[in-house]
């Protein structure tokens, strides 16, 4: 089986900074809108290279939304900065009111995603954006697994016409994914090859995932491990022609198993293929304060956890 190395962890907040970064040079109408977290969400670049183009907002999300629907008019592409709780469920009905309704180029960026937030505790670990977020009419949803990716998507967002909510998030990650990597939004990625059960993994957990399969492997297990990086539009050609192979499926994620990457693939696989299928994520669950290490431990959001789950599809099967 092909193996991944680290070439060293990094957050992935950062690599969406390091994308901004870049757009600032390439892109005149790339402007930069931040409620009050320039640094938290590695804006600063932007800001000093830029300033004619970058909108420090405060502490209101709302008219950060509001604001950025209206740039869009005139050309710009905006992209918007907060964290994933903020982002999303404190503005949803400007997102849907102003941004998603009338198709706005609004690039809704969402640090601080999930559980590995860590100490800041319950009330800023969002675990229902994924949901809210693709239920949106026209809403492209993108959850990255490292920097290198994390950085490759904020380019190609940039080239997409229309509203895309990209998710990432703050602790330092295992970066594996090739250094200036191509991007397609909805085209999995199919990182390793696998005869007995599938493995699809989005964010922090597909290296998660590629951890567990090594594990596997060594006890006679073929895992074939895809990274969904994006979950609207879900690429269903890659995961009906995986399962079709396998015969079963387990779908991990850093989200509430309700409104989530599984229940999209569970979707997919009623219609097309019905397959035995386990889902690796919150269970319906609030967070709460802890290092990501414990949290996704505690959660059942880790390696060990994913190959509990492919245990149990297998019997399944």
């Amino acid at each position: 089986m092909k193996i991944y190395t680290n070439s060293g962890s990094k957050d992935t907040r950062s690599g969406f900074g390091a994308g901004l970064t870049e757009l600032g040079k390439s892109n005149n109408n790339v402007v930069a809108l931040c409620a009050d977290l320039t640094g938290s969400l590695k804006m600063d670049d932007f800001k000093a290279n830029h300033p004619e183009r970058f909108f420090q907002v405060g502490i209101a999300e709302a008219n950060m939304m509001g604001i950025a629907a209206g740039m869009t008019i005139g050309g710009k592409i905006p992209f918007t900065g907060t964290f994933a709780n903020f982002s999303t469920g404190r503005v949803y009905d400007q997102i849907r009111q102003s941004i998603a309704y009338s198709g706005k180029n609004v690039k809704i960026c969402a640090s601080h995603a999930g559980v590995t937030l860590g100490e800041d505790g319950a009330t800023h670990q969002i675990l229902e954006d994924i949901g809210l977020m693709k239920m949106l009419p026209g809403m492209t949803v993108i959850n990255t697994c490292d920097f290198n990716q994390t950085k490759a998507a904020t380019l190609a967002i940039a080239e997409h016409k229309g509203p895309v909510y990209l998710r990432f998030g703050r602790p330092k990650v295992p970066n594996f994914t090739p250094d200036n990597g191509a991007f397609e939004i909805g085209k999995a990625v199919k990182l390793t090859e696998g005869t007995d059960v599938t493995i699809v993994a989005t964010g922090h957990l597909v290296w998660e995932a590629l951890e567990a399969s090594k594990v596997l492997n060594d006890s006679g297990i073929s895992a074939e491990v895809i990274n969904i990086h994006t979950i609207k539009p879900l690429d269903k050609e890659a995961i009906l022609e995986s399962v079709s192979k396998t015969g079963c499926i387990v779908t991990a994620e850093e989200h509430n198993y309700y409104g989530g990457l599984g229940e999209s693939v569970a979707r997919v696989l009623s219609q097309n293929k019905p397959t035995p299928q386990e889902f690796v994520a919150t269970n319906d669950t609030f967070g709460e304060s802890g290092t990501p290490a414990q949290l996704l431990a505690k959660y059942g959001l880790n390696s060990a956890a994913i190959e509990k789950a492919v245990k149990n599809v297998l019997k399944r099967k």
